[in-house]
């Protein structure tokens, strides 16, 4: 039987989400081993994972989405109570539910999106310090966003991109993006079908040059347009980033939070 599971994690602690190789899997470890671990527990044979879409280290998760194939007869809130009573304090599974055995958490899901939150003020933050970015340059909130939407459709964004990203090519639908001031916030919020390794961060950080006025609005399409990494805004932290999760077709019946609207 396949079961879906929804996961939250606080990325601080762990190597990312990928498991790593056993000699490398010591103090925090990846999210993946320290969750197959927990759901071999409650199973009682070894269980494999396959996740919506990877976390880089020090990157957060309110519902990553992660499949895996049992023979064990379970209730899904044995498969929810039992996984995370095995679990660090920093990783917890919120709802689990069979599935048919052709979903896929990866390729099931039409989009994904994400949160980059950076505190905006002369002072780092003390509080939620791991959850927020910071930024003392004054930014202009507004300019990000219309800066932003050059990068709406089906483009290349190669210059968007790690140099380490696997991706066979960087071509990626985005969805939408939004830039919004909340006090001493700033808030950017992006969907798209599929992410390149650091796409997030690094679009982050170019609009950061734009907000604090060090390069002009249409610099972000000029990026886009001329797809080289080297000319690009530097990566954002990692700590801002939060991955809200994937969204799925309706005929999936998963949880509101991760299905798209009808």
């Amino acid at each position: 039987m396949r079961y879906a599971i929804g996961v939250e994690y606080d990325g601080h602690g762990f190597h990312g989400w990928q498991r790593l190789g056993k000699a490398a899997e010591t103090g925090p470890g990846s999210v993946q081993a320290a969750l197959e671990k927990a759901l071999a527990r409650v199973a009682a044979h070894p269980v494999v994972t396959t996740c919506a879409g990877r976390t880089d280290s020090g990157v957060h998760a309110r519902c990553q989405v992660v499949h895996f194939d049992t023979d064990a007869v379970r209730t899904p809130r044995a498969w929810m109570l039992g996984t995370t009573a095995h679990l660090p304090q920093a990783l917890c599974v919120r709802w689990a539910q069979p599935v048919p055995d052709d979903f896929s958490a990866r390729f099931s899901a039409r989009a994904r999106h994400y949160r980059y939150r950076l505190i905006n003020r002369p002072v780092r933050p003390a509080l939620h310090r791991q959850y927020l970015s910071w930024e003392l340059r004054p930014l202009d909130a507004d300019a990000m966003h219309r800066a932003a939407q050059a990068l709406l459709g089906e483009q290349d964004f190669s210059a968007f991109r790690t140099v380490h990203c696997q991706a066979p090519h960087a071509r990626r639908d985005l969805q939408r993006i939004c830039v919004k001031r909340d006090g001493d916030e700033v808030i950017v919020e992006v969907q798209a079908n599929a992410f390149l390794h650091h796409m997030v961060r690094n679009i982050v950080g170019s609009l950061l040059d734009v907000g604090a006025g060090e390069q002009p609005e249409t610099w972000i399409a000029e990026l886009l347009a001329g797809r080289d990494r080297s000319v690009a805004g530097p990566t954002a932290p990692a700590a801002g980033l939060v991955f809200l999760g994937p969204l799925y077709p309706p005929e999936w019946q998963l949880p509101a939070e991760v299905t798209l609207p009808a």
